[in-house]
């Protein structure tokens, strides 16, 4: 069945073992090259291809894998403006790789998921998750239940308390403690809340500490306070 512009599933599953092969070489430090993967792919799964759209599709599984924070291969630089159900297609078989770590990077319905999943994703990637940054959500849909709370991306959550390097990106100060994985305690505060329809993304979560947190929800000042993260924390999208 054709999709991605055209492209058939088969062809994105070859096209995507072909890019891990090349990125596990990559990283092993052994020589390889592009080329011959493009001709052997040319002379199998993707024949009606050419050279050109073979390499486009290749910065699409960069783009991706940047998108999950993941590494990806230094020769094939993201591709812009790849659409997001191409970039569905390529995480899917990624995940099916083994490639992402599926039960952490799926979005949490509860809060202690959502501390258990990001928990795992900065123990397990720790700085290395700053590489490239999650798509996040710009509608989070609506969890069941009693009251309203909303399903978080834990990837957007462990990226931006990495970026914090355990500092307030409100008041600049050190974290008040460490939590009992030994990490300096922030807050994600989503600048825009959820509520008020704004993104689960990075560029409207900051971490903050516990004061800050508060102030931006109930200080007097609040909005002033909202508007100099706009103006120090360059991320940020109004």
């Amino acid at each position: 069945m054709a999709d991605a512009h055209g492209w058939t599933g088969e062809e994105l599953k070859a096209s995507v073992g072909a890019y891990l092969d090349m990125l596990a070489l990559e990283e092993a430090g052994t020589p390889y090259s592009k080329a011959d993967y493009r001709r052997a792919l040319r002379a199998g799964p993707l024949a009606a291809r050419t050279d050109p759209s073979i390499e486009y599709r290749m910065r699409n599984i960069s783009s991706a894998l940047e998108e999950l924070c993941l590494p990806r291969i230094v020769g094939y630089r993201p591709a812009k403006n790849v659409g997001n159900r191409v970039k569905d297609q390529i995480h899917a078989l990624l995940r099916a790789a083994g490639v992402v770590e599926a039960e952490l990077a799926q979005p949490a319905e509860t809060h202690e998921d959502l501390e258990a999943r990001t928990r795992g994703l900065r123990q397990r990637r720790g700085k290395t998750l700053l590489r490239g940054k999650p798509r996040g959500q710009q509608v989070p849909r609506k969890a069941s239940g009693t009251f309203i709370q909303f399903v978080r991306d834990p990837l957007v959550r462990a990226w931006v308390l990495e970026a914090s390097d355990g500092r307030c990106e409100s008041c600049a100060a050190p974290a008040p403690f460490t939590d009992g994985e030994g990490k300096p305690y922030l807050e994600v505060h989503h600048v825009v809340t959820l509520a008020n329809g704004g993104p689960d993304t990075v560029e409207n979560a900051v971490a903050v500490c516990p004061n800050c947190h508060r102030r931006l929800h109930l200080g007097q000042d609040r909005d002033v306070v909202r508007g100099v993260l706009y103006s120090t924390v360059a991320r940020l999208e109004a």
